[in-house]
């Protein structure tokens, strides 16, 4: 026998069903809990809601134990150990295939861009009700969160949400990925990190097609396209698409540097800046040219050297159009350029001027005598680092400059120079007098006495003068 119902004529198979059905005209929820004055219009809503307060979870999945507070979960959930031809609603966009018709739904709305969940306190849309569901708890005053974490007292105005929160202090991690045996304290970190077993990435870029398996990755790449920067820095109002690019760019203003090399104790502001270092510890060379199979340790040291072989020079002198094969040659030339008014770091001792402020701190080194830098092997101080590291290859024997030609290698960039003359025949030191050209500055150097008659190296025993150290060294040696 059917019951009709006097408001809209459907038919209930019971009595009793058509008193529920009725109260959703009336709007009548008789059934309230007792912990926080809910209520509900069907009893068995009140039971499933009240298990959220007891944390009861009845209904147990027999493959992974999984239990669940409703059936209907379970249902759901079960529905994952189905094959793919048990998904019935599939998306006539993309034929992606779903469990469940709310699932098609919402996935449509990543093809239609629709967002109609609005947060009725600041307007922002949703295109999921979950999704507007968890906003809304960022918007609660923290005496409307009920639930509170008996470690650490934080609060939380579900259940669910505490019992996760839980497992930060426990450690518990319940959720086991089937493949690798790897554990999650969260089901939907085990979902995600499931996808690098599948391959699976569900989330595709609307403009370029790229797909994605997480839609954190989707969103920031979604930026390429639109250009936008929404982490901005408090200090100098830059932005930036990526907060791990904020966080990094925070450092140049704080000084931090996290990252420490365990064997010379430096430290970088960033990890990759730790990782090229290490490899001039352990000598490691990954980048190999393919014309000369000469390796280097960075990129940019490969492809600053495939330019000797192609001769590009990309780097040019907007004043004087001379290119230059090297970034860092190109600025040192630009200074060449710079008048006395545009450098505008003075030295309070000489007034010497310098363009940059790095530049002015090395010179008064001259004035103070001061030598931070000591090396650690023979305790031995210098006034710039890079005097310092030159030093070390004493200790080490490191000849990292080497010859194209002959494969000779130097501790210096200016011996490798020197020394690519003799190959090239290049005399580029001429002598004002008699014309005569050198393939080293020393060398003139100790020609031009032959015209000025100087003689610098006097013996100390018959005070015999000599123009040249050479002969100065072999005159001694008659005393001995």
């Amino acid at each position: 026998m059917a019951f009709p119902c006097a408001v809209c004529n459907r038919k209930q198979r019971s009595l009793s069903v058509l008193l529920e059905h009725i109260r959703t005209h009336t709007g009548q929820k008789p059934f309230e809990c007792t912990v926080r004055n809910k209520k509900f219009s069907k009893s068995r809503d009140l039971r499933r809601h009240l298990r959220t307060h007891t944390g009861e979870k009845p209904f147990e999945c027999t493959v992974y134990n999984m239990k669940f507070s409703a059936d209907g979960n379970l249902r759901r959930h079960l529905r994952t150990h189905t094959d793919e031809v048990e998904k019935p609603f599939e998306c006539t966009v993309c034929n992606k295939k779903f469990l469940q018709s709310g699932h098609l739904r919402t996935h449509l709305r990543t093809h239609t861009g629709e967002k109609p969940f609005e947060c009725t306190v600041c307007e922002k849309k949703f295109s999921g009700g979950g999704n507007l569901r968890r906003h809304l708890r960022t918007h609660k005053a923290e005496d409307e969160k009920s639930f509170e974490c008996t470690v650490c007292n934080k609060k939380f105005s579900q259940s669910g949400d505490m019992r996760t929160h839980l497992r930060t202090h426990s450690g518990e991690k319940p959720f086991e990925c089937t493949v690798c045996k790897k554990t999650f304290s969260q089901s939907g970190v085990l979902r995600t990190h499931l996808r690098t077993h599948t391959g699976e990435k569900p989330f595709e870029c609307t403009v370029c097609n790229k797909k994605f398996s997480q839609s954190g990755d989707m969103r920031t790449h979604l930026r390429t396209h639109s250009g936008e920067k929404p982490f901005e820095c408090t200090v100098c109002k830059k932005t930036f698409s990526l907060s791990g690019d904020l966080r990094t760019h925070l450092r140049t203003h704080t000084g931090e540097k996290p990252f420490e090399c365990t064997v010379c104790y430096k430290k970088f502001s960033r990890s990759i800046g730790l990782r090229t270092h290490l490899r001039t510890h352990t000598g490691e060379k990954p980048f190999e040219c393919t014309v000369c199979n000469k390796k280097f340790s960075q990129s940019t040291g490969l492809r600053t050297h495939l330019r000797t072989h192609t001769g590009e020079k990309p780097f040019e002198c907007i004043v004087c159009e001379k290119k230059f094969s090297v970034g860092g040659y190109l600025r040192k030339h630009l200074r060449t350029h710079k008048v006395e008014d545009e450098k505008s770091f003075e030295c309070t001792v000489c007034n010497k001027k310098f363009s940059e402020s790095g530049k002015l701190r090395t010179h008064l080194r001259t004035h103070s005598g001061e030598k931070p830098f000591e090396c650690n092997v023979c305790n031995k101080k210098f006034s710039q680092s890079g005097d310092m590291r030159t030093h070390l290859r004493i200790h080490t024997g490191e000849k990292p400059f080497e010859c194209t030609v002959c494969n000779k290698k130097f501790s210096l960039s200016t011996g490798l120079r020197t020394h690519l003359r003799t190959h090239t025949g290049e005399k580029p030191f001429e002598c004002t007098v008699c014309n005569k050209k050198f393939s080293q500055s020393g060398v003139l150097r100790t020609h031009l006495r032959t015209h000025t008659g100087e003689k610098p190296f006097e013996c100390t025993v018959c005070e015999k003068k000599f123009s040249q150290r050479g002969h100065w060294r072999a005159h001694m040696r008659t005393h001995k």
